[in-house]
């Protein structure tokens, strides 16, 4: 005889039965509302969508926005090396996260964002090119569009080829921006810019941008990937810091290459 408390009373134990979340028994009214009930979506099973992503990223640039206010409003030349120096050890330690931490993702938008806002007001009047941080603005965010405009069309796809060619390029440009560092702090040229001034800083700002626009649609192809592989939702932080940073890297180039046509070297 079984226990008491699985008694006939309780059909829930009967053999056969279906019970809904309350323990009622599941009638063919029941059956049949679960039928047409929408199916569960991406974001109900916990994986990552493009909405997801979206809502993310776009969180971390209204952030970076607000913080760029107090940064271009009141220059600091300490603030700038330090949110600089700052925003670089963010980012470092977000790269080696197995995945991202989301409050150190806003931390990092936010510091950032306030570098930005120093650099571009200590471009335009430190250089006198009135206008700069609206122009690289302005450059960044139609050089973004195009660029998801050519990937969502099919026009550009992100190949082997062009992973090599970011890989090799943007180790290149590293290795090149670090000797440029070197001759900037040590005096080896009079430009501002260090080796980066004339037509051969033109030729490296419009590389990097290239370089740039690469990475952007590698950052498409990682979102698109993860999306229709179901990957778990909590990369979705992963994917808007990449875009994050790759935004930071494009407008802080068009900044550069804004001032050097200008002749402000």
């Amino acid at each position: 005889m079984a226990s008491p408390v699985f008694s006939s009373s309780n059909s829930a134990f009967k053999p056969g039965a279906t019970i809904n979340q309350d323990g009622s028994t599941v009638t063919a009214e029941d059956l049949q509302s679960q039928f047409d009930a929408p199916s569960a979506t991406a974001t109900d099973m916990g994986r990552m969508t493009y909405e997801g992503v979206t809502t993310k990223a776009a969180g971390m640039i209204v952030l970076a926005f607000i913080a760029a206010i107090p940064g271009y409003l009141f220059p600091s030349t300490a603030g700038l090396m330090i949110s600089g120096l700052a925003g670089f050890v963010l980012a470092m330690v977000l790269v080696f996260q197995r995945t991202t931490n989301p409050v150190l993702a806003m931390i990092y938008a936010g510091v950032e964002g306030y570098f930005l806002g120093a650099l571009s007001i200590y471009i335009e009047t430190g250089f006198d090119v009135p206008g700069a941080a609206m122009q690289a603005l302005l450059a960044t965010a139609v050089t973004s569009g195009v660029c998801l405009y050519l990937y969502r069309t099919g026009k550009v796809r992100y190949t082997s080829k062009m992973r090599k060619i970011l890989i090799i390029g943007g180790i290149s440009y590293l290795l090149f921006s670090l000797v440029n560092l070197g001759v900037m702090i040590f005096g080896g040229t009079d430009s501002a810019w260090g080796l980066r001034s004339g037509w051969l800083g033109v030729a490296i700002g419009l590389v990097a941008v290239g370089l740039a626009c690469i990475s952007l649609i590698a950052d498409f192809d990682f979102i698109e990937n993860g999306v229709k592989r179901g990957i778990p939702q909590k990369y979705e932080w992963t994917a808007a810091f990449g875009l994050v940073v790759t935004l930071v890297w494009m407008y802080t180039e068009f900044l550069r290459l804004i001032a050097i046509l200008q002749g402000r070297d």
